[in-house]
């Protein structure tokens, strides 16, 4: 069967049929598949129910996997970030990892326990925000640089296990990043701007926190606006895969304490480039590239 695309929301996400992405794509097949998420910035895949091989098979088309820079991979590997909601719940807007300079570039997120009801996950497409602003935002937008940082509000929803969701925050933010990036940046591959926001925020750069608060809050609404969003709601086996550069994304935390488990890969990326040709820059550390978060990952890098 040939793929299908079918989108799935007026400015963002598609549908994909046709394949599966554990087996051997072909070339052809797979620039399809990237094409389209170029296109629509996230594409939705039922009924794969990979294995952890073939995730990370699959991944690897896109280009170099890359651990989280702080939360410890599966034992079995260095790839995969489990997921599961007794220890965290998503559920504030946010590009993935923004607290580092070269965040990823795609992630590629698989439902392994999705619950009877609720745990949508809802996505807004940051390129088409920027291109619906007013002329004036547009170049106040351009002009702005803001830090970005892992140390922030953790949120802790009523249902998660405490002393899990304590565990985990510790481990998220036992070593601080802070990053310096354009509020918005330049596609690499469309050429495309994009705002660059979300919970890792901490402040723009130059600006007050009170007045930061304010025009954050002011362009944040814009991407999260309804008519700039699609809505999934997961069922086990599905796969979903997002341009982390174009987009943002929340996991719905609305299923009470039923259990929720998604795993997800994320490919490197560029260091962003503003309007300006500024490039993103490290603050803590000052070393671009991400710490080695597992024991493999340490005795590679020793090698």
């Amino acid at each position: 069967m040939a793929i299908q695309i079918n989108p799935v929301a007026g400015k963002i996400g598609a549908a994909i049929t046709g394949v599966h992405l554990g087996s051997e794509l072909s070339d052809t097949d797979f620039q399809t598949i990237n094409n389209a998420l170029l296109e629509y910035k996230v594409l939705f895949f039922r009924d794969q129910h990979l294995d952890d091989a073939q995730h990370e098979a699959f991944s690897r088309r896109f280009g170099e996997q890359v651990p989280h820079p702080t939360v410890r991979s599966l034992p079995q590997s260095t790839a995969i970030l489990h997921m599961d909601a007794k220890e965290t719940r998503a559920n504030s807007w946010h590009t993935d990892v923004t607290f580092v300079a070269n965040y990823p570039k795609v992630s590629i997120l698989r439902g392994v326990v999705i619950p009877p009801y609720g745990g949508d996950t809802v996505w807004a497409n940051t390129a088409a925000a920027y291109a619906e602003l007013p002329t004036p935002l547009k170049t106040l937008a351009d002009s702005l640089r803001a830090i970005h940082t892992n140390i922030y509000d953790y949120a802790v929803p009523r249902n998660t296990d405490e002393a899990e969701a304590k565990r985990y925050r510790e481990e998220f933010s036992a070593e601080v990043y802070e990053t310096e990036h354009p509020l918005v940046r330049v596609h690499p591959e469309t050429g495309e701007r994009s705002l660059i926001l979300g919970h890792f925020v901490k402040q723009i750069q130059g600006i007050s926190r009170e007045d930061s608060k304010y025009l954050l809050q002011l362009f944040h609404q814009r991407i999260t606006h309804l008519d700039n969003t699609v809505r999934w709601r997961w069922q086990t086996g599905d796969v979903v895969i997002w341009d982390n550069r174009a987009t943002q994304h929340i996991a719905v935390n609305d299923y009470g304490d039923a259990q929720r488990i998604v795993r997800r890969t994320t490919i490197d990326g560029d260091i962003p480039v503003g309007v300006d040709g500024r490039p993103s820059q490290a603050l803590k550390p000052t070393a671009q590239t991400r710490s080695p978060k597992t024991e493999a990952d340490k005795k590679h890098l020793a090698a």
